[in-house]
């Protein structure tokens, strides 16, 4: 029977989906949350040969960029950060205070979506992740959903997907240490064992402490920009983002420099 037109389209685009989650089901690395620290790692690591694949639960990846400052469309970034806007092809320019730069945030959080994607990264909008996969004594994966069934609080079973290293991305709420805390009942490497909680604006403190706090947590849990900062305690610091991107770099570095551990232990560096 001949396919309709019509039909070839719906074909085609449940076949590439398909494909594409399969090939997302087991992963080096899964990052949850598409912001900037997110979107930054998974490019590095991807770019480094790993495969990776962020978890978005809005429609739209690209965390709190979109909105620049109160919907003004338009964030702040330091001078040390603009190799990266280079290396992602995003455009900036000189603000009126020395060292700070100024760019538009529809191309901030398009740019860094287009380079995380080009490097090779699957994003997959639009999916929630509802709990974590933990076996013995590490964290080793997700349990993802789409984001409506969970709204709708639809009682729809879930997918798994394992990973050998999980990034929190998930911004002030850093969602997937409340899964490590709650449900797998460890402690993390902060001061308390637990998640510390954000502390009020201090905009230089923050882009500091952001960086600093971006670490493994628990044994294949880490996190990265706001998640990290909360898990940590660090300030908050509203629409300056040299320190989410930042923050990406030093989650790339981490990730990678454990792979690249277990493949000289093992004589096979991927």
């Amino acid at each position: 029977m001949r396919m309709e037109f019509e039909s070839a389209i719906s074909s085609a685009i449940v076949r590439n989906f398909c494909e594409k989650l399969e090939q997302s089901l087991v992963l080096d690395v899964a990052i949850v949350g598409g912001g900037p620290s997110g979107l930054v790692a998974a490019k590095y690591l991807a770019d480094s040969g790993l495969d990776v694949a962020i978890f978005e639960s809005s429609l739209a990846p690209g965390g709190g960029v979109w909105g620049g400052g109160m919907l003004f469309n338009e964030i702040i970034v330091q001078q040390e950060v603009l190799t990266i806007l280079d290396e992602f092809g995003i455009s900036y320019k000189s603000a009126a205070h020395d060292g700070l730069y100024t760019l538009d945030s529809v191309e901030m959080a398009s740019g860094l979506i287009f380079g995380a994607k080009k490097a090779g990264v699957n994003i997959f909008n639009s999916m929630t992740v509802e709990d974590i996969v933990f076996k013995k004594g590490r964290v080793n994966g997700l349990v993802i959903n789409w984001t409506n069934v969970k709204r709708l609080d639809m009682p729809v079973d879930p997918l798994t997907v394992l990973a050998e290293a999980v990034l929190d991305g998930t911004g002030h709420p850093s969602e997937v240490a409340h899964f490590v805390t709650g449900k797998a009942g460890v402690a993390l490497s902060t001061e308390t064992g637990g998640i510390v909680g954000e502390k009020p604006m201090w905009a230089e403190n923050g882009e500091a402490s952001t960086v600093e706090a971006t670490r493994e947590y628990y044994p294949g849990f880490f996190a990265s920009g706001m998640a990290a900062n909360n898990i940590s305690g660090g300030y908050r610091m509203g629409p300056i983002f040299g320190g989410m991107l930042l923050s990406g770099c030093k989650a790339a570095a981490l990730i990678g420099e454990r792979f690249s551990n277990a493949g000289n232990e093992s004589g096979n560096v991927k």
